[in-house]
């Protein structure tokens, strides 16, 4: 089959297109004629070496795919193996997809749709009439964690680069939209808020982590998923102390061995898309052979929504 292989670790050329054997059969595990794979910022950390966890190489990156397992339309998540031909996941973490939902809308909605419905609903349990902060509203996990935080009856203050992204967050319902490029970020989201968010998520680190935090009201909550400008995000303990606010780490594959919340949450997203309650943004497609395209226009900010391969490509 056909696949894109690390054999190092490194800048995008390390992504390369090559010939490998289809991956073994194991227990617990469905084999997948994969139609899409997702990318995501997680596969640049990991070809990178600086993700959570290292990999072994050579690796095949990728975690979400849509396919056919057995002759069923499924969507899956694994730990690596996504960007190929054929693919191996994981019995829990692989599900079916109903007929009226298309594979890109289902693939938007796997590993990003969980990840926003988990933040905001299992980490950070927001109610209705709370207010949230949601980072990079115009991405895959953004925009949809604006959508569902609206659906939750929360009021949204959304975070976007460039006008264009502003504009396409405020067609997605946000309250408010604030510069994420803002030398007074702390203040512009605070006044956002209006004079402060109950929740929020965070996906930047550095100097946008602290402005977030510096956002929240009293016994706010935040819940980290990421760290796209630093993993490294130095934080005052004794302001923590006496503000009482709370800050989660928060990891999708935490959860794969809970073959309920995934399915639960699964359910609940087809469902929204269904209502009309979640509209999920245009994906865009590359060919398998220009994984590294896709890569770097995801890390240069140029895509909107959600960011996928073609492996017939």
């Amino acid at each position: 089959m056909r696949a894109i292989v690390m054999d190092s670790y490194g800048g995008p050329e390390v992504l390369q297109v090559k010939d490998v054997p289809e991956p073994g059969a194991e227990p617990d595990t469905r084999r997948i004629e994969v139609t899409l794979a997702g990318v995501n910022f997680a596969d640049l950390l990991v070809r990178e070496d600086d993700y959570l966890t290292s990999v072994p190489l050579p690796f095949v990156p990728g975690n979400e795919v849509v396919g056919r397992a057995d002759g069923q339309r499924v969507a899956a998540l694994m730990r690596g193996g996504g960007y190929a031909q054929v693919s191996r996941s994981g019995v829990a973490t692989t599900f079916p997809v109903p007929d009226d939902v298309p594979d890109d809308t289902a693939l938007a909605l796997t590993l990003q749709g969980q990840s926003a419905w988990h933040l905001l609903h299992t980490v950070l349990g927001v109610r209705a009439g709370e207010t949230v902060i949601v980072p990079a509203a115009a991405g895959g996990v953004g925009s949809l964690a604006v959508q569902l935080a609206k659906r939750a009856g929360a009021r949204v203050v959304a975070m976007a680069g460039s006008p264009e992204k502003r504009s396409f967050v405020s067609g997605l319902g946000a309250d408010a939209v604030v510069d994420s490029r803002s030398e007074s970020l702390a203040e512009a989201l605070a006044e956002a808020s209006g004079g402060g968010a109950d929740a929020a998520l965070e996906m930047t680190g550095g100097e946008t982590l602290r402005a977030t935090l510096d956002a929240l009201v009293p016994l706010g909550r935040m819940a980290v998923y990421g760290g796209a400008e630093s993993m490294e995000s130095p934080v005052d303990t004794r302001a923590l102390m006496s503000t009482g606010k709370t800050i989660s780490g928060f990891w999708l594959p935490l959860l794969y061995g809970r073959r309920d919340a995934m399915t639960d949450a699964a359910a609940d997203l087809f469902a929204a898309v269904r209502a009309g309650e979640l509209r999920v943004p245009p994906v865009t497609v590359y060919p398998l052979t220009e994984a590294a395209r896709a890569q770097e226009d995801l890390r240069a900010r140029r895509t909107v929504g959600k960011v996928a391969l073609d492996p017939a490509n």
